[in-house]
């Protein structure tokens, strides 16, 4: 049995997801948001009959604030840990994660994200593309999806994939589009990642933001001809001689007009933008194009 909880992040519906798998050994847990919304997250497993203690198992798709932030709450319970290889050292200690984290949020960054606490070593399972976790009844296989960060894991189980943000940010019946953000934001991976959930052939998508996709070649299409949209945006205004700072906003109005132009409500665009900030892509997509200039 597959819950999809509500986060409930900054009192904003279908902005973040974690999802809790019933198996025979108990309940796992894939995401566990930020530790902002570790309240309304241990209301939901209560929901369904569960406490914090009850987890035994958190599977990450990457080490994003908005996606394991409160992994280490579950880890003081107990519960062992599984994340990519590159992301295993900054949850045994996110002193330099946070630290960067709060250079760029400063004193939002405990309203937004709340705290990151190290998780011992020995409960950090670091994960290989293709290898198979098995919990009691439930076989999840890891694929490595990295474009939207390097240590990026999508969760296949039987034929879903819980795909955190590989496969975009869709809300509701509004449009997918791309979280893009800095460091390592990669058009050429996260493509070849697209490609990898294609030939897993997956009759559902499980995405973080927010929800459930069964028209997946239809989907990824889309995603990646908005990906190509933002980021051709992005590298013109650059070379034009913009800096983040004034790009950002015109970019932010840029993405609101084409979600309103697809019927996207007012309340619609603000919860794509709490789950996925313009100004992150506009940051992470000019990083993107430094490199590739320096390349």
């Amino acid at each position: 049995m597959i819950h999809v909880l509500d986060l409930q992040f900054q009192g904003i519906d279908h902005a973040i997801a974690a999802f809790l798998i019933e198996t025979s050994a108990g309940p796992v847990l894939i995401e566990t948001g930020p530790h902002s919304t570790y309240q309304p997250l241990v209301v939901a497993l209560k929901t369904h009959g569960y406490a914090p203690e009850d987890v035994k198992h958190v599977l990450l798709t990457h080490i994003h604030f908005d996606h394991a932030g409160a992994a280490w709450a579950f880890a003081k319970h107990g519960a062992q840990i599984y994340v990519h290889p590159f992301g295993s050292s900054h949850m045994e200690d996110p002193t330099k994660l946070y630290n960067s984290a709060k250079m760029i949020y400063g004193d939002q960054m405990e309203t937004l994200w709340g705290a990151m606490e190290k998780i011992p070593g020995e409960q950090l399972k670091a994960i290989n593309h293709l290898e198979r976790i098995q919990i009691g009844d439930t076989t999840f296989t890891a694929l490595h999806t990295p474009g939207h960060a390097k240590h990026h894991i999508a969760w296949e189980l039987d034929d879903l994939i819980f795909t955190g943000d590989v496969a975009g940010v869709k809300i509701g019946d509004g449009p997918v589009v791309p979280p893009c953000p800095p460091p390592d934001i990669n058009l050429e991976d996260w493509n070849q990642s697209l490609d990898i959930l294609l030939e897993r052939k997956a009759q559902t998508l499980y995405l973080t933001h927010y929800g459930q996709i069964t028209e997946i070649g239809h989907h990824v299409h889309e995603l990646r001809d908005i990906l190509q949209d933002w980021a051709q945006y992005i590298k013109k205004h650059w070379e034009e001689g913009m800096n983040a700072e004034a790009l950002t906003p015109q970019f932010s109005e840029y993405t609101a007009e084409q979600l309103r132009g697809k019927g996207v409500s007012e309340h619609g665009v603000k919860q794509y933008e709490a789950a996925n900030p313009s100004w992150m892509s506009v940051a992470g997509l000019i990083r993107y194009w430094k490199k590739k200039s320096q390349d």
